[in-house]
């Protein structure tokens, strides 16, 4: 099975730079989007064959997330339990037979950091969440992250640590996630590659000459590691700051099935 995730950064911004034609030629088991910034009678996009669960702010035209899926889920839930962050539509879960699946669209520090502190107050209630979903059964996880972890995840390291997005304090609290037992899927499997970015600011031509960041991420739980066959960076599809990421999934050596049930 096949799970993409876009910070879209508008979404009725990039339905109109190809999104659907992107969406309709990956025809992913699962879409997730970030900060998509609208109603759900602000946009047109409702495909044949997918359940659509739509967590918009309470702030117009702010952050939002969003999932498109072909398999019903068990369950639904919109948020992670705390009313400041949820009334801002960062999360979204869906619980499948084998899995759990989170999409996230982590608070921006803001270049002043005048967020940093509530930021580090989300990454803790973020963990302790994701925790207890990993204590039922395996969990995904996808989004915007809003952190470079590592030297390779930046164009300009030295440059910009200490900046909005390469702090020391976002960085650490990344590690400090995946050490309470989740994997960060790209890392894993291309554990050297460098300037495989996800972000590109829009000054400069930084995204004609690479120069970017990777802070969008697909992370299992450790022990679903191997269900995991192929990562993607999809970095030349337009339409957003962001380019479109995926992960494929065999829940099942061998199996053909869709890998909702397998």
């Amino acid at each position: 099975m096949k799970i993409i995730s876009w910070n879209v950064a508008g979404f009725r911004a990039c339905l109109k730079k190809g999104f659907a034609s992107f969406f309709e030629e990956e025809c992913p088991d699962i879409f997730c989007l970030q900060e998509v910034k609208a109603e759900k009678d602000q946009y047109d996009f409702h495909p044949e064959g997918y359940e659509e669960y739509l967590f918009p702010a309470k702030r117009k035209g702010y952050s939002g997330t969003l999932i498109y899926s072909k398999e019903k889920p068990l369950d639904v839930r919109f948020g992670i339990g705390v009313e400041s962050y949820d009334e801002e539509g960062r999360c979204i879960t869906l619980e499948y037979p084998k899995f759990y699946l989170v999409t996230v669209y982590v608070p921006n520090v803001k270049r002043t950091l005048e967020r940093l502190a509530d930021r580090m107050n989300w990454e803790e209630e973020l963990k302790s969440y994701l925790k207890k979903l990993d204590a039922k059964k395996p969990v995904v996880i996808c989004g915007d992250f809003n952190v470079a972890h590592t030297e390779m995840d930046i164009k300009n390291a030295k440059a910009n640590r200490g900046n909005a997005g390469f702090t020391d304090e976002e960085r650490e609290k990344f590690g400090l996630l995946l050490e309470a037992g989740f994997t960060d899927t790209y890392r894993y499997y291309h554990p050297d590659k460098r300037d495989a970015y996800t972000w590109w600011s829009y000054i400069g031509n930084a995204r004609g000459r690479n120069i970017g960041w990777r802070i969008d991420y697909f992370l299992v739980s450790n022990r679903f590691i191997d269900a995991v066959t192929n990562t993607m960076i999809y970095s030349d599809v337009y339409g957003s700051d962001h380019c479109p990421i995926g992960v494929e999934l065999a829940l099942k050596e061998g199996s053909k099935s869709n890998g909702f049930n397998d």
